[in-house]
């Protein structure tokens, strides 16, 4: 990579690298080589030794056959060097596709299928994992790809080791920037079924960068991130931190003691949590007892943030709160700025800049201004489709009547009187009782007024007299002393008749994903195999 001259400000660094982040990075690290890029677990990168381990990876993918267009896929905990073969994958020319440690291993295999990686980097845990379902077997016998090669990125030794995979050459062969390319391929968390593989090009990634500049990311930012590589909660900051000069503190795994310690240490002027998060660094008998005013910009997204829990961290927490609506997939978001808008706690905010965002009914008609239905948005930000599932990128799209093409969420919502959408459910989520509909997040709501509940989740189970009824989980608060039965008389006296909860259990943790969203399929089949 070549640089004319080194921009000596965010603007010039943007317009001279013509949408390549990987070339931003090398921009970066020629402009402030010993600049801090990343910390974990107490060790530092700067920005030279970091820009150089990605294009030793770069041309390592290369020496081993990887061509523009290849998919080279992770399966990791979070590490230095998996954040540098994310890099050295784009510096390739290939697809990255982070898998989620998490999933099952018959999605790991269809996830691997679909993908069409013949490179796989994983680490020990996660192939231990593997093994007790049996999916490592699958890969060797062929389920997988046939001819996958493995890396570890924890192996000191072997052929098949980070350390002796990584060659000394640190010179790729250059590889031209297209918009429309694949930058990579992220499979959404499967909450309801097999993940399917989100195509976003690196047009979509250059627009979130460009976004991150103008709200405040730069030389002097300090970003800490907790959540995994694999999401896309994570990558949307990480990226374009290390695009533009940040510092990025990262976590292997979520604690608040270390979290809180962090955040002080390394003075964190940004962060991204999920609503669970926030609500778990609340309660840590220490929280008020670290001073967090460096953090001026904080981020939640991937789950509902209840108004009760946001009016609670404005009151703690100073600085700016920032609620994120939107889609892997692209195409919708929304943002409020909640410490400028407390009064609109209850809604996910306007669209952002560049946004539309419409309504339509079950069969695809455009509703009016304020009418309840599916959200719809365009942007300039939208996945290209589902690998290989032509089927399926038709089922989320929907064209207006001059043919523009907007991503359906599946969510359920209207605007306000001010332009703010007030976000309902899941369309999945929704529970149709004796042909009325009922918003799960209507009955949470209630139930979480109560001041012994911590928690509560909302799911439709079948009924033979409503062909569906709601059912609620509770987790409730340290020392509550409320009967089950207590509990489900004083939420149904609240409730409308129509939206009356059929039963009640009590839970010690509702079951969530590694990014903070309810796994409320979990619950539903639960509940149902209880009743057989």
């Amino acid at each position: 990579m070549t640089v004319a001259r080194l921009p000596m400000k965010l603007s010039d660094l943007l317009a001279q690298q013509n949408g390549s982040l990987p070339d931003c990075l090398g921009a970066v690290a020629q402009l402030r080589p010993e600049h801090p890029a990343l910390i974990l677990n107490g060790v530092t990168l700067s920005y030279r030794d970091f820009d150089q381990l990605v294009s030793r990876a770069a041309a390592s993918l290369q020496r081993d056959g990887v061509q523009p267009g290849d998919v080279v896929a992770a399966c990791a905990g979070t590490s230095l060097e998996y954040v540098a073969l994310y890099f050295g994958v784009l510096r390739a020319g290939g697809v990255m596709t982070p898998l989620p440690p998490s999933a099952t291993a018959q999605n790991l295999t269809g996830m691997l299928a679909n993908s069409g990686a013949r490179w796989l980097f994983l680490d020990q845990p996660v192939a231990k994992a593997w093994d007790l379902e049996g999916f490592m077997p699958a890969v060797n016998t062929g389920q997988a790809p046939v001819g996958l090669k493995k890396i570890w990125f924890d192996l000191t030794a072997g052929p098949n080791s980070w350390t002796q995979w990584l060659g000394t050459q640190a010179n790729p062969a250059p590889v031209a920037n297209d918009p429309e390319r694949a930058f990579n391929l992220i499979y959404s968390s499967g909450t309801t079924g097999v993940p399917k593989g989100i195509v976003q090009p690196c047009s979509m990634r250059w627009s979130q960068t460009q976004r991150a500049a103008t709200s405040g990311i730069g030389f002097e930012s300090v970003l800490l991130l907790s959540t995994p590589l694999y999401s896309n909660t994570t990558l949307v900051p990480l990226l374009p931190g290390l695009a533009l000069g940040a510092t990025t503190v990262l976590m292997s795994k979520f604690d608040t003691r270390q979290y809180l310690a962090l955040a002080t240490r390394h003075r964190a002027t940004h962060t991204v949590l999920v609503p669970v998060q926030y609500q778990r660094l609340l309660d840590d008998p220490s929280f008020d007892e670290h001073d967090l005013s460096s953090l001026r910009i904080k981020g939640s997204t991937s789950a509902p943030f209840g108004a009760a829990l946001k009016a609670e961290v404005l009151r703690r927490w100073p600085g700016e709160l920032n609620d994120v609506y939107g889609m892997t997939e692209g195409g919708v978001r929304c943002e409020l700025k909640a410490h400028l808008h407390p009064n609109k706690l209850h809604t996910i905010g306007p669209p952002s800049a560049g946004h539309e965002i419409r309504m339509i009914d079950d069969n695809g008609v455009e509703l009016k201004r304020g009418q309840t239905g599916e959200i719809v948005g365009h942007s300039a930000v939208m996945m290209k489709g589902y690998h290989a599932l032509p089927e399926k990128t038709r089922e989320i799209e929907w064209f207006d009547s001059t043919g523009k093409r907007f991503i359906r969420t599946g969510d359920i919502g209207r605007f306000d009187e001010d332009g703010f959408v007030i976000l309902s459910d899941r369309k999945k989520d929704m529970v149709i009782s004796g042909g009325f509909n009922i918003y799960p997040s209507d009955l949470e709501a209630e139930l979480e007024q109560h001041p012994e509940v911590a928690e509560a989740a909302v799911v439709g189970v079948p009924s033979r007299a409503w062909g569906e009824t709601p059912v609620g989980y509770v987790v409730l608060r340290a020392n509550a002393s409320i009967t089950k039965e207590a509990l489900l008389a004083w939420v149904n006296g609240r409730l409308g008749k129509t939206q009356r909860l059929a039963d009640l259990l009590f839970i010690d943790d509702l079951p969530r994903n590694e990014i903070g969203k309810t796994l409320k399929r979990q619950l539903r089949e639960q509940y149902i195999k209880e009743l057989q």
